[in-house]
């Protein structure tokens, strides 16, 4: 009680304007500290990363402002980070910065949960145009990336070797293997190896369906939705989309990848193919030292001959109820800038954010990470900009999932007419 007495005097004393040092000295460093709330570990090489920029700068920022963080685990399928971000949206009670991935930017924008940080981002145009494109919400910078990210099909060189696949046999991103070509090689390697060729994480049914299979729908010069976000029936349920898709089902038919992968898999020699992201380069590096594997780039359609990459990744942007704008934009703008950025891109093995860097994480870079930094400049499609995009997401995947279990959905047209019309009631 006595101690509570004290701070309610304090307190009242702060608000009757009384000159007290300590009342003013807690209102000036209150006004100074950034609050900021992540979706990883504080042990995670993110996190470490994270922890590493908010050191230099508290230290370094010539305004005395402090950011403090909360490291919140968001889980695979996406709850615990998510869900204490939508507490806190009905409390009324959201951090000064925080994280968010990139395809949800309009959903947040729209929402009001983020303001638009234009203002408080220098060199704008150091930043890939993928960066700026997914954290735009009509016409305005909500949420600027610090890393980018794609995908590859990694390949395990022994395995491709004792198939008799040879080198001069293999894609590269100015001459990638059509579906056709894929599905040749994937039945030279199921015949010589008598294993599932072809991990592609089927089983995953969360936002990494969109992100990794989209790719096949652009390749085909189909769509998810129109360019104004309004429609998917005429786009989704496409002949050119229906392509993508029964390619993807003909590698299930066939047994040349499977619907309940290994874990591990790849990493251990089981299969020779692995669809994954650049995430894994920093796995394979430092606990499977004795694999021999390379990437290769994604498949193209026969029809268009047109490589397509995924891009996008996790951003930072300011909450529309921070209460120091100039202190959290500041925040923002170091974390995302040359300096900032590069010191999570160097820890994380992911691929750089900023034109800038990408010479300096060439450098000491593998063979690996400059074959998707090279094919992201080439290739890169970013996710559509959806304010239902969670939605439009989780339909996606549920295609996927339909398309698949082909001996209960066979027919893919009937299956993409069905779900463009889902999809249709979350468009505005």
């Amino acid at each position: 009680m006595k101690k509570f007495w004290k701070t309610s005097l304090a307190t009242i004393a702060c608000m009757a304007g009384l000159s007290l040092a300590g009342c003013s000295s807690q209102k000036a460093q209150n006004q100074n500290t950034v609050t900021m709330w992540v979706h990883v570990s504080k042990d995670d090489p993110e996190g470490k990363a994270l922890s590493k920029n908010i050191s230099i700068f508290n230290k370094t920022n010539k305004h005395g402002y402090k950011a403090k963080v909360e490291f919140i685990p968001r889980s695979s399928s996406g709850g615990g980070y998510e869900d204490k971000i939508n507490a806190a949206v009905n409390s009324g009670s959201l951090p000064d910065v925080l994280t968010l991935d990139g395809p949800n930017t309009a959903a947040y924008a729209h929402s009001k949960i983020i303001q638009p940080i234009d203002k408080y981002i220098t060199n704008k145009s150091d930043l890939l145009p993928s960066i700026v494109k997914q954290g735009t919400y009509k016409g305005k910078l909500y949420a600027v990336g610090y890393q980018e990210s794609s995908v590859g099909i990694y390949y395990n060189k022994k395995l491709f070797k004792k198939a008799g696949i040879s080198d001069s046999e293999l894609p590269t991103l100015n001459k990638p293997w059509t579906w056709d070509q894929f599905l040749s090689i994937c039945k030279r390697l199921k015949n010589k190896l008598h294993t599932t060729p072809f991990n592609m994480n089927l089983n995953d049914r969360s936002e990494w369906s969109i992100y990794a299979f989209a790719p096949f729908v652009w390749s085909a010069n189909g769509d998810i939705v129109n360019s104004s976000s309004t429609k998917s029936t005429g786009y989704f349920d496409s002949a050119k989309t229906a392509s993508a898709f029964k390619f993807i089902q003909e590698l299930v038919k066939k047994g040349y990848t499977t619907l309940s992968p290994k874990d591990k898999g790849f990493e251990t020699g089981k299969y020779p193919m692995f669809l994954t992201g650049a995430w894994e380069i920093q796995s394979l590096k430092t606990q499977y030292k004795s694999l021999d594997w390379d990437v290769l780039p994604y498949p193209v359609s026969p029809e268009t001959k047109k490589l397509v990459s995924p891009t996008g990744s996790w951003q930072y942007a300011m909450s529309a109820t921070a209460k120091n704008k100039k202190a959290a934009g500041a925040l923002v703008n170091f974390l995302a800038s040359k300096e900032g950025s590069y010191n999570t891109d160097k820890a994380l093995g992911v691929l750089p954010s900023r034109k800038s860097n990408i010479a300096r994480i060439s450098k000491n870079a593998d063979s690996a990470m400059k074959f998707l930094i090279e094919q992201n400049e080439q290739s890169g499609h970013a996710r559509p900009i959806i304010v239902n995009y969670p939605q439009i997401s989780r339909t996606f995947a549920e295609t996927v999932q339909d398309v698949t279990l082909y001996q209960k959905n066979p027919n893919v047209e009937k299956v993409l007419k069905k779900q463009a019309k889902a999809m249709q009631k979350y468009l505005k």
